[in-house]
């Protein structure tokens, strides 16, 4: 069985207690990086073994955990904050385990999309979840594309870019078109801005951005 537990994206008191079982139970729990999952684990005083499975792993090591978990390995996979797969190693894994015929669960809970998208006040009923823009090529193309669809569409994307996206939101989607940015959700200093892509770019380029960032866009009107 492999299970796929999701973990809080800031708040170490947002997991549930089914999660927390898991976590206890398995034999081995796969974490993207070890050293910051240990932190969840100890604050919930859970002493399970852990290994590293990360994007840069993850292809090496995908053949050898899908054979142990046909073996009856009981193993989790925890990502560093939200659900794994989601913009996050995990789904290499599924797939080897489905295609193997190894049963996969996947334990509700946090991930970073859903309370921006909530919290924005831009209409949820319909959304594309676009997730991490590419860097270089094809960036381009995904913008205009998201630009032109009906409904709400959702970024993830660094701090360090976060001025940089919204200039570039601004060029395909008009100045005035509403969005959201939500940073560091569940923390201390969580901010949640919606507002028009000018007032936005005016807002977080005037301050040092910190925090995993979430923007949330209206679609085409």
């Amino acid at each position: 069985m492999l299970y796929v537990v999701p973990t809080p994206i800031g708040n170490l008191e947002d997991i549930t207690l089914r999660a927390l079982r898991v976590l206890k139970d398995v034999a081995l729990i796969l974490a993207e990086d070890t050293r910051t999952s240990r932190k969840l684990l100890n604050h919930h005083n859970i002493g399970t073994p852990l290994r590293s499975f990360h994007a840069h792993n993850e292809h090496a090591v995908v053949e050898k955990l899908t054979a142990e978990l046909a073996a009856g390995a009981a193993i989790a996979l925890i990502s560093d904050a939200g659900t794994p797969g989601i913009s996050d190693p995990g789904f290499l894994l599924v797939r080897a385990c489905v295609r193997a015929g190894v049963r996969v669960e996947c334990l509700p809970g946090p991930t970073a999309f859903v309370p921006a998208l909530v919290a924005s006040g831009i209409p949820c009923d319909t959304f594309h979840f676009e997730g991490f823009l590419p860097h270089k090529k094809g960036r381009q193309t995904r913008l205009k594309y998201l630009a032109e669809l009906p409904h709400t569409f959702v970024l993830y994307e660094s701090p360090y870019r976060l001025v940089k996206c919204l200039e570039e939101l601004i060029v395909v989607c008009g100045p005035e078109r509403a969005a959201c940015v939500a940073r560091e959700l569940s923390k201390l200093h969580e901010e949640v801005k919606t507002a028009s892509l000018a007032d936005l770019l005016a807002h977080f380029s005037a301050k040092e951005v910190k925090g995993e960032i979430v923007v949330v866009v209206a679609g085409r009107g």
